[in-house]
């Protein structure tokens, strides 16, 4: 059996994690309300309450929605929170700010349930270049989180890593 083909990478006791196998299945959505405001500048209560009240919130169920404003105006935080109260029954979480703040904030929701200690004194591969959209957040936050209990973390493919962290001799 000289000519045995032999997986080194599945002998190696390295654990891959693929942050694209965490990300939330669902669609995402943006309110922007800006269209809502006055001349472009000004939110007027009146207007808002009849756009809150006559708006399709059914669009969003399931969804992951951000709401923010694309334009240079001061919003009330009443705005905000009426928004939250007509998204609050169809939508599976609300943030404020744009869609790269809603990944971030699926993914620290994410990262901060998970127990660490499954990888005390493991070499992690923290795989790259998957097909869903990671936000560069989640590897900061996995890399906080894993360095005080792996033994060595990596970046990369197993075949191919890229160092990132070694615990040091004792």
């Amino acid at each position: 059996m000289e000519n045995e083909i032999v997986n080194r990478v599945a002998q190696s006791g390295l654990i891959t994690i693929d942050l694209g196998e965490w990300y939330p299945a669902g669609e995402r959505k943006i309110i922007d309300i800006k269209d809502q405001l006055f001349q472009g500048l000004i939110l007027r209560e009146k207007d808002f309450r009849e756009f809150v009240k006559t708006h399709n919130w059914e669009q969003y169920k399931d969804a992951y929605v951000a709401v923010h404003c694309s334009a240079d105006a001061i919003i009330p935080d009443w705005a905000w929170m009426l928004l939250s109260v007509s998204l609050a029954p169809f939508a599976r979480k609300i943030v404020f700010g744009n869609l790269e703040l809603l990944e971030t904030v699926l993914y620290s929701e994410i990262l901060s349930a998970l127990d660490m200690e499954q990888y005390k004194a493991a070499r992690v591969v923290v795989k790259g270049c998957g097909d869903k959209p990671v936000p560069l957040t989640a590897y900061v936050e996995l890399t906080r989180r894993l360095q005080p209990v792996v033994k060595s973390l990596m970046y990369g493919e197993p075949c191919s890593t890229v160092p990132v962290y070694k615990q040091p001799k004792q």
